[in-house]
């Protein structure tokens, strides 16, 4: 095992508003309600749903994949160069982004994920 869950992330275009329609449909509590960032679920050291803000915002259309579903996991590590090594090893691609805090690969099949450590 390299990590563990940490979330399910969402793009979206005002998280405030998307996270409460799942708080309710769902019956999650608020773990992190920054601008950009609202993360909900059952308690703050479990897997969260997570929504991010994007822009500009262009919503998936279902079925099809002109505007693609847009979400990712993230992956909670304890020491992100060493997870960064293992999981370029089973076949990631670094992407480049990120910061002291997380990093995006793409999997196998070009999906993306993020390293994550706090």
């Amino acid at each position: 095992m390299i990590g563990t869950w940490q979330a399910m992330v969402i793009d979206c275009e005002d998280p405030d508003a998307l996270a409460g329609f799942y708080e309710q449909l769902l019956g999650m509590v608020r773990i992190d309600n920054e601008p950009d960032w609202v993360s909900i679920g059952d308690a703050p050291n479990h897997p969260a749903l997570a929504f991010q803000a994007v822009s500009p915002y262009v919503a998936p259309q279902w079925p099809g994949h002109v505007h693609p579903q847009q979400a990712h996991i993230d992956v909670k590590v304890a020491d992100l160069d060493l997870a960064e090594e293992q999981v370029l090893h089973l076949g990631a691609k670094a992407t480049g982004e990120g910061t002291k805090t997380f990093r995006v690969y793409l999997d196998p099949q070009d999906h993306p994920f993020c390293l994550v450590s706090w």
